[in-house]
């Protein structure tokens, strides 16, 4: 890869945080992000903003999504490098969201960015992430937050996020997502904190 000899050292953890729509990981987010002081990244976000700033690359993303297409892996990954390297100096760690949507997102990330220290997944029912979204969408107006689409959804992410968690199984913590935002958080919080304990060492 072109940036491989590039990328410095990353000394501090690298957290992703996967999750289907509905499964409350951004909310987890959030307060992991008060806790610790983690750097929080969300590929989609990243995506957002380099759209919405109207550069080149930027333009290119949004004819990209406007045919609906899939933005390449190798952007994404540019992004995030770009964004975790320019909070370097300062970062306690990063919280990665939603990534990786795929395998070979998590495997190109390790060999070109860092080798990732922490997956949580985070993990509901289907029937739990349909009626969460449901109810969400009596409120958000969002399109695609219907029961139709929704099913559609979660069966793309539970598709791909199966051989992610296959390919993880040694760095992986699963959490059982329907219990009370505060069991969901203190059970986050101790694999968090064993995980600062090894890197104390």
């Amino acid at each position: 890869m072109k940036f491989q000899a590039s990328t410095p050292a990353i000394n501090v953890p690298i957290i992703w945080i996967l999750g289907g729509p509905g499964s409350g990981k951004g909310t987890q987010c959030d307060r992991i992000v008060a806790k610790y002081g983690f750097t929080h990244l969300s590929s989609g976000d990243l995506l957002r903003n380099e759209v919405s700033s109207g550069s080149s690359r930027g333009q290119e993303l949004s004819a990209i999504m406007e045919r609906g297409e899939l933005v390449p892996l190798e952007v994404v990954l540019d992004l995030l490098r770009e964004a975790i390297l320019s909070a370097l100096p300062t970062s306690k760690g990063y919280l990665i969201d939603g990534y990786p949507r795929e395998k070979e997102q998590g495997i190109l990330f390790e060999k070109t960015i860092a080798p990732v220290n922490l997956v949580i997944f985070y993990d509901a029912s289907e029937a739990t992430l349909v009626e969460r979204l449901l109810g969400r969408a009596k409120t958000s107006g969002r399109v695609d937050d219907n029961e139709e689409t929704i099913k559609k959804r979660l069966n793309t992410f539970n598709t791909h996020n199966d051989q992610v968690v296959q390919q993880y199984t040694d760095k992986l913590k699963r959490i059982h997502a329907e219990r009370s935002t505060d069991e969901i958080f203190a059970e986050t919080s101790q694999h968090i904190d064993e995980l600062l304990g090894q890197f104390a060492k």
